[in-house]
């Protein structure tokens, strides 16, 4: 892989796209980018909801946890699949039928009356969103030139954390206003202008892979998520002694273990493991998947913390919330353009140090914090992530050949649901860990009157996310300095 004066890797050259398309670049990036918004959004935008549903549907707070689980789960275990499929029958046609089945799936979730039916419905709606996450990169890599794919994949990722991130403030103004079904219709009407416009604008596929697929390594890679990433969530609500989800995690590392063994003795496997060997690709992956963990701490804890904590409103909460999204709005699209001039991997190494002073100051908010600290230290947050992941993003799909662009942007699309889910994961076992060692007994809820206890547990979990995000600084000033020497060398 040749590198470029400012130290990233340039993608083997390839023949333009044909100029019908090049004109219409911008119009089809921007109808990838509403299901790439609706897709990651209603992975964050049920948990506000969560309070709402469960009244309305009488369940119990840990049965209201499948109705977020099933969907990022569903998600985890196919998207590599999708991503596979989109590089053998074309990441367009792919692309297309997934936003459709999202709309239906979304269609489904407004009129459930009961659990099953609701988890069934997000199941269906993960299917249609696995297949527009999975392929969506892939495409915006094929039809933009080089000088500027840094700011259009950038950009996706502006999108993609916007969509992240907005579910709860969102949530909370839709919920207040028009209730919980409308935070999945909201996807109906724009669904379909963009169904619509898709099918217009859209070109033929370019690059079709003539390979099979992979139903040893496609079925071994879906039964140890579920088992390990399942068992991880059970654990939560019931505990890590249980010797159910003990067996649950042990089996499912045990089949993912001979998941890569399979994919590496494979011709044409699901997941090429070859890809793994660049380690700007690897690096930035993993830098990747460590942000959307930190992201997604502060995504669960934020809303309990406004509202129990702080005492606001579901619709006052969304509102101081939403300082994140809009300053990354803000920042995204200029960090993308401004990777297409210097060095992505010394804007990314920046992202990540604001981050992890913004990590730290969220350990320092208590229940006499003022809104304008709290609005401070939300600000960074989301200027950070602004700053890390348009030429995070620019990094991972340009390292690639133009054959495995399908699978490069599943993985992408893979550590980042799999980064909300542990995220999750871990915000939640460590509060809930925290808060039962201070009150002396298992705590799996908030304590009325005890905000001192929620604190200890979400200060605890904010000083782990600013730890786990200092190790990607390491990792990406590392990774800074060894492209820095090979083109010294060169030069």
């Amino acid at each position: 892989m040749q590198l470029n004066k400012r130290g990233d890797y340039l993608q083997p050259s390839v023949k333009e796209v044909n100029q019908e398309v090049h004109q219409r670049r911008w119009l089809i990036f921007t109808v990838l980018n509403i299901f790439t918004f609706m897709a990651t959004l209603d992975a964050s935008i049920v948990n506000i909801a969560l309070p709402t549903i469960s009244k309305q549907l009488g369940l119990a707070f840990a049965s209201s946890q499948w109705i977020v689980i099933s969907y990022l789960l569903t998600i985890c275990t196919v998207i590599l699949f999708f991503g596979k499929l989109g590089d053998m029958f074309g990441k367009i046609n792919v692309f297309k039928w997934g936003s459709i089945l999202f709309i239906i799936g979304s269609f489904l979730c407004g009129l459930s009356t009961s659990l099953s039916l609701l988890v069934i419905s997000r199941i269906i709606q993960a299917f249609g969103a696995a297949m527009t996450m999975a392929n969506s990169q892939g495409i915006v890599t094929e039809i933009f030139p080089v000088k500027e794919r840094g700011k259009a994949l950038g950009l996706i990722g502006t999108f993609v954390s916007l969509g992240s991130i907005t579910g709860p403030s969102l949530g909370g103004i839709i919920i207040s206003s028009l209730g919980w079904e409308y935070i999945f219709w909201i996807n109906i009407p724009i669904g379909f202008i963009a169904i619509a416009l898709a099918w217009k604008i859209l070109p033929k596929d370019v690059t079709i892979t003539k390979t099979k697929i992979d139903v040893a390594g496609s079925l071994l890679f879906s039964f140890a998520i579920i088992l390990s990433i399942g068992g991880l969530l059970l654990g939560q609500q019931y505990g890590y002694s249980n010797w159910y989800i003990i067996t649950s995690i042990i089996i499912g590392i045990l089949t993912f273990i001979s998941f890569i063994i399979v994919e590496y003795r494979k011709e044409s496997p699901m997941l090429e493991l070859s890809i793994f060997k660049n380690p700007l690709f690897s690096i930035s992956i993993f830098c990747a998947f460590i942000v959307f963990i930190a992201n997604f701490c502060f995504n669960i804890l934020s809303p309990f913390y406004t509202q129990d904590i702080l005492g606001m409103s579901a619709l006052h909460s969304g509102y101081i919330l939403m300082l994140f999204p809009i300053t990354m709005a803000i920042v995204a699209p200029l960090s993308g353009a401004l990777s297409d001039r210097i060095s992505g991997q010394a804007i990314t190494f920046a992202g990540l140090l604001v981050m992890i002073v913004a990590q730290i100051g969220l350990t320092f908010l208590h229940e006499g914090s003022t809104l304008t600290s709290l609005a401070l230290w939300i600000i960074m947050l989301g200027a950070s992530t602004g700053l890390f992941q348009s030429p995070n993003n620019s990094l991972i799909m340009s390292t690639v050949e133009r054959k495995q662009l399908g699978i490069a942007g599943s993985i992408n699309s893979l550590v980042r649901n799999l980064g909300m889910v542990v995220g999750i994961s871990v915000a939640t076992s460590i509060l809930f860990s925290v808060m039962s060692m201070k009150a002396g007994y298992r705590v799996t809820a908030l304590i009325p009157g005890r905000p001192d206890i929620f604190l200890s547990g979400m200060h605890v979990v904010f000083l782990v996310s600013s730890s786990l995000c200092f190790v990607g600084l390491l990792l990406t000033g590392w990774r800074y300095m060894t492209s820095r020497k090979v083109v010294a060398k060169k030069s």
